[in-house]
């Protein structure tokens, strides 16, 4: 996780672990838990917060959240992302502050530009009262000096969206109908407050349940743990931790770029341009923000994720999927069932390191001997790799792509603009790439390590990936048994140019 506050990222995810624990033991039960509450705050001395009392009931609010459910019980939020009122108690601040600048002149600008009275004049420098304050900023634009500045709390900042505003106790409140998930927040907070709900609980009750259980590891999971851990390495950390297997993603990557290929072609043909990601929260954006392109231009084709989620449940009946990732966005995908036969269940790098120790296991070195996606597929993972795997199968279905512009968005004010664009009709380009965290998945909210470091080390390990084909790997898998599109039709339906090998699970 990538904060600079260690010891909040620590009792997070000491938190999650212990209530993995739990569950492994089946002892998930009130007692136990609120053992759990005094183990982690014994007191007297509060560790974390101003009270031992606050302390308890943050850790309370984890557990909730670790379970799955809302942080206070009652609630009936559907959102992924939860504010924890405890932790955000200790942040508010007067959105507009007056500097040692002010030189508290006669002129008074601030005070007469003022209409709600909040601006008083004190004994070295004018005032702002927050309680009367309603953010306007005229005083700001008035003050001749420069002196008063705007202070953004840093969840705000983050949100994208602008879906963050604060009550009148300034808590900090998520609009749901404005919010991607994108999770941009949590990791922005330095108290914590914004956090997801974590369903590590349930992916321990379907494997403690006898299901078959399966991993799929996101294209972004390479060098995110070191370059001499490759995906064999957590691909036997996975079936230690009780699942049956684990699958990449990257080859869904391959599978959605084959058939967004013939998405793109015929917009092309027909002078269309369209929006095309794999990106959860780019989704969303979508969807809730600019419906009429989420209807009229948005790809019918399904993410890489919930592709080898269906391609799994499809060889394997009854089976339960589970995603590891970056993403947080990823979770309210998973959420949405919409789209049939999505992952059940979502967990991000975070979690699944907790996942690891509440079990006692570590990812070992190991071959990098397990490939089940191209190269194209793979760089799914940062920030122009879906549009340079669906040209590349455009180019292996006999296509020129020559004269094709794209769009390649990376952070949620590039998408906003690009899609703002569309909107109007002002967008030069044919095609938009978007990707809400900048550089793409590896810059996700849940990474493990930073971007530079992570990029480093999968360039060490893609370098030693087979150069295989995009439809030439795809002829491998049983391709006419599910389908590619977000409504669940066509099964059988197969892009151009692939022709399936006949093998046993055909």
């Amino acid at each position: 996780m990538i904060t600079n506050d260690a010891s909040l990222v620590e009792l997070k995810h000491k938190i999650i672990e212990e209530v993995a624990r739990l569950a492994w033991d089946g002892n998930l039960d009130e007692e136990h838990k609120e053992a759990l509450v005094y183990k982690l705050c014994p007191g007297p001395l509060a560790q974390y917060r101003c009270c031992v009392y606050k302390d308890r009931e943050l850790v309370k609010q984890r557990i909730r959240l670790s379970e799955g459910k809302n942080p206070v019980p009652g609630s009936d939020s559907k959102n992924i992302v939860q504010v924890l009122s405890p932790a955000c108690e200790e942040c508010p601040i007067s959105a507009y502050s007056v500097t040692d600048n002010c030189r508290k002149c006669m002129g008074q600008a601030c005070l007469n530009a003022c209409k709600f009275g909040a601006v008083s004049i004190g004994n070295h420098r004018s005032h702002i009262d927050p309680t009367k304050c309603r953010e306007c900023g005229k005083c700001a634009q008035a003050c001749p000096y420069n002196a008063i500045v705007h202070l953004v709390r840093p969840c705000k900042k983050a949100c994208p969206v602008g879906a963050i505003t604060y009550d009148e106790y300034g808590i900090c409140v998520i609009d749901e109908d404005k919010c991607i998930n994108c999770g941009q927040c949590i990791h922005a907070c330095p108290f914590g407050a914004p956090a997801s709900k974590t369903y590590l609980t349930k992916v321990i009750d379907e494997i403690r349940a006898g299901k078959e259980v399966y991993a799929m590891c996101a294209p972004a999971t390479e060098g995110q743990f070191g370059e001499d851990i490759t995906m064999a390495s957590i691909r036997n950390a996975c079936k230690q931790l009780g699942f049956k297997d684990m699958a990449e993603v990257g080859l869904g990557g391959d599978m959605t770029a084959a058939y967004e290929s013939e998405e793109w072609s015929e917009a092309r043909a027909e002078g269309r341009k369209m929006t095309t990601s794999c990106c959860s929260a780019f989704i969303n954006m979508l969807r809730i923000h600019f419906p009429d392109i989420y209807k009229n231009d948005m790809s019918t084709v399904v993410s890489p994720m919930c592709a080898v989620s269906r391609y799994l449940k499809a060889i394997h009946p009854g089976c339960v999927t589970v995603f590891i990732g970056p993403c947080i966005a990823k979770k309210s995908e998973a959420a949405d069932k919409s789209v049939p036969d999505n992952a059940d269940y979502v967990m991000t790098y975070g979690e699944f390191r907790a996942f690891l120790r509440s079990r006692d296991i570590t990812i070992k070195p190991a071959e990098n001997d397990y490939q089940q996606a191209t190269i194209f597929g793979k760089k799914f993972a940062r920030s122009g790799g879906v549009a340079g795997a669906v040209l590349e199968c455009m180019k292996e279905r006999g296509e020129d792509i020559s004269d094709i512009k794209l769009r390649r968005c990376a952070g949620g004010e590039d998408c906003r603009k690009a899609l703002t664009l569309l909107k109007f009709n002002k967008l030069p380009e044919d095609f938009i790439e978007g990707m809400v965290c900048d550089g793409g998945c590896v810059g996700g909210p849940s990474r493990h390590r930073t971007e530079i470091e992570t990029v480093k080390a999968r360039q060490a390990l893609l370098s030693k990936d087979q150069d295989w084909k995009v439809l030439e790997n795809l002829s491998e898998y049983p391709m006419d048994k599910f389908s590619m599109r977000r409504d669940g039709s066509d099964v059988g339906k197969l892009c151009g140019g692939l022709t399936l090998k006949p093998t046993e699970t055909h």
